[in-house]
């Protein structure tokens, strides 16, 4: 008798669409709907991003480790996905017609998908905190050994020093290559999950196989998502409270257009 995870990991891959710039504009545009349709439970649910940033922000610079500030702050990217799966129920519901209630976002801890979606969670978070322990490790060899005694000095070193430009440069490229994996993983992984019954590997490689198949587009998409995140990170991650909700809410209505129904 087939059981129910057999099912799952012999179930052919969702299809995938070829989308356009155009698409992207759409989904922009829905989420941008749907947050002013539901915008006070969608700020609730991201107001932990500029909240937490404070705090840890706040935390950092008191004990003199300035030098993580910016790889945290990138590092929100990396768990924005997951982070904002919330926004993605909401988004489903309101799509379907269905009462979009703030309360309605916590229904994922109550989706047949949920451990699925942990699964997927824990490597976001995994990911996250490698791209932290490098960064680190990268500030060791560094601008760690000119040893700033504040985080002023910090800064006047990486722009004035050669040290510094090594780390801004390599830490950037690897930066870089954080995103684009994160990317592939994650862009349209969760919404698959709470969408349709598949594994967690399942939902991995169609995301992976959408990036695939349509490279320019998500490519700008990830562009878009940067620009937006660094803009929202203004001042003091607050602008996330707004920048986030929308995001989310538009990435549910790009899986629409790259997984037919």
């Amino acid at each position: 008798m087939t059981t129910a995870s057999e099912f799952e990991v012999h179930a052919p891959l969702p299809a995938v669409r070829q989308v356009g710039f155009a698409d992207l504009r759409a989904a922009l545009r829905e989420g941008l709907a749907d947050f002013r349709e539901i915008p006070s439970f969608a700020v609730f649910l991201c107001l932990f991003y500029p909240v937490t940033g404070l705090l840890i922000g706040g935390f950092m610079l008191r004990y003199d480790v300035a030098p993580l500030l910016f790889p945290l702050a990138a590092g929100f990217a990396l768990i924005g996905p997951f982070a904002a799966i919330g926004l993605y129920e909401l988004s489903r519901r309101r799509e379907l017609g269905l009462d979009s209630s703030w309360e309605h976002a916590f229904d994922v801890f109550r989706s047949p998908a949920k451990w699925a979606i942990l699964e997927l969670g824990v490597l976001m978070l995994a990911i996250f905190f490698a791209w932290l322990m490098i960064a680190q490790g990268l500030y060791a060899e560094t601008v760690g050994r000119l040893a700033p005694r504040s985080a002023e000095a910090f800064f006047r070193d990486v722009f004035t020093t050669p040290a510094g430009w090594h780390m801004f440069v390599w830490g950037n490229l690897i930066g870089f290559g954080f995103a684009v994996l994160s990317m592939c993983i994650s862009v349209i992984s969760f919404p698959l999950l709470l969408d349709k019954h598949v594994s967690a590997a399942a939902a991995i490689l169609t995301s992976v196989r959408s990036v695939l198949e349509n490279p320019k587009t998500m490519a700008l998409w990830g562009l878009i998502v940067a620009i937006a995140l660094f803009v929202g990170s203004i001042p003091f991650l607050l602008g996330l409270a707004v920048v986030m909700p929308i995001l989310g809410h538009a990435t549910w209505h790009l899986y629409r257009r790259l997984v037919p129904a």
